[in-house]
């Protein structure tokens, strides 16, 4: 077991684990660290405690130090240097005309970097750009590309359920999401209902995803026919949270078909049939980019 702290660098940003050197560390402080950046403050999210030592890349970078008031005080003068200088770079961008959009500056805690984050739509020659700042402010320049999901989470916004962006409040990483993920759900394959406003597939339909790829294994296909307590008939429609099934059901061969309700343990698939759901005419290649 390796003894570690957890510090977070940015709001709903990713954990990484430093040896906390002998330090009593708690939840809600500030730490001073070295990181492959340089010198960087952070806030501690995980005290002191004891984890496998699989779980960690040895060596473990130390704390050099807890956060103190005037650490806290030049994180906020930072933050109005990083104002300044995302406004001289806007009006640089548009002086060189480049096709860039600029997203967020972040001054790093020992002052030796400046780094510009982005987002374009192909490749930027912006070496004049970064010989202009660097005459500017003085210090290393690093310009970072970034894709839409990354650019989402360090702005943030309003999703379609009302509430700030996942990405933004609480996700430290982001995971795979396909479109076999809204089929499983039987959602709509309409891209404006299943994308965020980033425009690239919804991070939630990862949450249900593991409870509906087991319910769908118990789940007989529409158009399957099944024997009832009530008779045999075909399957219409599957609810697969409610694990039920609505069947047109003949008691008799000759009677006409009686529509039913029936739990999926209270039937048995007498002739399997490939599921042929009618779906919403979608364009296949917006979706391929919603999952890039």
């Amino acid at each position: 077991m390796t003894e570690v702290v957890g510090i977070r660098f940015k709001k709903a940003g990713k954990v990484y684990y430093f040896d906390p050197d002998g330090l009593k560390i708690e939840e809600g402080m500030g730490a001073v660290v070295e990181t492959a950046r340089g010198v960087e403050y952070g806030n501690v999210v995980k005290g002191n405690m004891m984890v496998p030592d699989d779980e960690v890349f040895q060596p473990l970078k130390k704390v050099i130090r807890i956060g103190t008031e005037e650490d806290a005080k030049q994180i906020e003068e930072d933050k109005e240097k990083e104002k300044e200088a995302f406004a001289i770079c806007e009006e640089k961008i548009l002086k060189h005309g480049l096709d860039m959009k600029l997203v967020d500056v972040e001054i790093t805690f020992d002052h030796n970097k400046l780094i510009f984050y982005f987002t374009s739509d192909g490749r930027v020659d912006f070496r004049e750009l970064v010989k202009e700042l660097a005459a500017v402010f003085r210090t290393r320049i690093e310009l970072r590309q970034i894709g839409v999901r990354d650019e989402a989470k360090m702005l943030n916004g309003i999703g379609i359920c009302g509430r700030s962006l996942c990405c933004a409040t609480f996700l430290g990483d982001f995971h795979p999401v396909s479109i076999k993920m809204a089929k499983e759900q039987n959602l709509s394959l309409n891209p404006t209902k299943i994308s965020g406003i980033c425009g690239r597939l919804m991070c939630c339909l990862k949450y249900e995803q593991d409870v509906y790829e087991e319910l769908n294994k118990k789940m007989p296909n529409v158009g399957d026919i099944i024997s009832t307590p009530d008779g045999s008939g075909e399957i219409l429609a599957v609810n697969v949270l409610m694990q039920a099934v609505k069947a047109g059901v003949k008691k008799n061969e000759n009677d006409a078909p009686t529509i039913a309700f029936y739990n999926v343990n209270e039937i048995k698939v007498i002739k399997a049939k490939k599921s042929k759901q009618k779906t919403e005419e979608i364009d296949k290649s917006l979706l391929e980019e919603l999952e890039d």
